[in-house]
C-alpha cells in the first residue's frame, strides 16, 4: 500500500472515440514513424519492408491469408536543382510546410532522418494540423458520389 501512495492518482475517463483531428494526426505519425523506419535502414545499406497481410484464392478456390512485404515509397527525392528534398505526404496529398512551400531542402541522409524525427514532434504538437485539414477535406472531395 506505501507503493501506492507514491502514484499520482486522478480521475480520468478514457474517451470513447479520438476527435478526427487527433487521429488525423496519430496516422500522420505512423507514415512519418515509417519513413524514419526506411530512411534509417537506407542510410545502413539495408531494407525495410514490413510485412502485410493479404487474402488471396488458391487453386481450390479457398482463400487464405499471407504476408508480403509492403510497399513503401520514400519521401525525399532530387530535386530539378540536383539537391536532396523532402516532402510530406498525408495520402496521396503533399502537405504545404509553409506558405507555398511543400519541401525541406537536406543536404544527406543524415539531414533526412533529423529532419523526419523534427517534423515527427512537430506532427504531434498540433503544427501541421490545418494542413492535414485541407488535404483531407481535398482527398474526400475525390470520393463524392456524382448523381
Amino acid at each position: 500500500m506505501a507503493t501506492l501512495n507514491t502514484l499520482k492518482l486522478t480521475d480520468a475517463k478514457k474517451p470513447k472515440a479520438l476527435a478526427p483531428i487527433v487521429h488525423r494526426r496519430n496516422k500522420l505519425i505512423d507514415k512519418l514513424w515509417e519513413q524514419l523506419q526506411l530512411a534509417r535502414a537506407k542510410q545502413a545499406g539495408n531494407e525495410y519492408a514490413p510485412l502485410k497481410d493479404k487474402r488471396m484464392k488458391d487453386v481450390d478456390g479457398i482463400t487464405r491469408s499471407i504476408q508480403v512485404p509492403k510497399r513503401i515509397k520514400p519521401w525525399w527525392f532530387i530535386a530539378d536543382n540536383g539537391k536532396l528534398c523532402l516532402s510530406i505526404y498525408y495520402g496521396a496529398k503533399t502537405l504545404e510546410l509553409a506558405k507555398g512551400k511543400s519541401a525541406a531542402e537536406v543536404s544527406n541522409m543524415d539531414e533526412v532522418i533529423d529532419v523526419l524525427e523534427l517534423l515527427k514532434v512537430e506532427t504531434a504538437a498540433g503544427t501541421f494540423d490545418a494542413a492535414i485539414e485541407t488535404a483531407s477535406g481535398a482527398l474526400r472531395s475525390n470520393f463524392k458520389q456524382t448523381v
